[in-house]
């Protein structure tokens, strides 16, 4: 049995402690509670409104528990469907603006791999990005961000986001041809070409990980 599977196993054996004893949940809120809350963050930017969605999200789970089903994914995929949910409903009820958070997109560790050869700075392309981004509806946004930037399977964004893994695979090629053509009419140039590398990147690491790993 392999060690990612061993993990699961072991965390279903707590999840199905803390069904009968909430006390054990505890270990659950302890080990997911900083991931879920930095990924509400980056959606809301408010630390306290973040901390009081974080806290309903671990309230729902504990109080939901009892009808958990174990999907083949680590429990923070649960909590990640929960979190999605409701920044969605804190948004519709505040009529607040979604915010984009840069790093959501590994701005950072893109441009470190340019910046050598073509001396791109980081602060030039930003508000690029956000224009870009700007462009894509809540659910487009989710896609790309759950997919490439909280770096999960198609399956578990299917899973997170209520919709078919096929959906999932179509809807995100969709979302990067259509930032690509924005990103061709845009000037200068040179924007587009980066963002196009960009884009490149983000596809050859989808390709890679659909490569089956060889065992020498």
């Amino acid at each position: 049995m392999g060690s990612q599977q061993t993990d699961l196993q072991e965390e279903l054996a707590i999840i199905n402690q803390a069904k009968n004893n909430p006390e054990a949940f505890g270990l659950l809120y302890e080990k997911y509670y900083k991931e879920i809350f930095i990924y509400i963050n980056k959606r809301i930017d408010n630390l306290s409104i973040s901390s009081d969605l974080a806290s309903q999200v671990f309230l729902k789970a504990m109080t939901h528990l009892p009808k958990y089903q174990f999907k083949g994914f680590p429990f923070s995929s649960w909590l990640y469907k929960i979190a999605t949910n409701q920044v969605n409903q804190y948004f519709r009820n505040s009529k607040n603006q979604r915010v984009i958070s840069i790093d959501d997109f590994y701005v950072n560790k893109i441009f470190s791999e340019l910046e050598d050869k073509q001396d791109i700075k980081q602060k030039e392309q930003t508000p690029l990005l956000v224009q870009l981004l700007n462009m894509l509806d809540e659910s487009e946004l989710q896609i790309l961000e759950l997919r490439f930037f909280e770096e999960k399977a198609f399956k578990e964004v299917a899973y997170i986001l209520d919709i078919t893994e096929n959906n999932a695979k179509v809807k995100t090629y969709r979302i990067i041809e259509k930032l690509k053509k924005v990103a061709k009419g845009m000037e200068p140039p040179e924007q587009h070409d980066i963002f196009s590398i960009m884009l490149f990147m983000l596809f050859l690491n989808e390709v890679l990980q659909t490569i089956p790993v060889m065992i020498l």
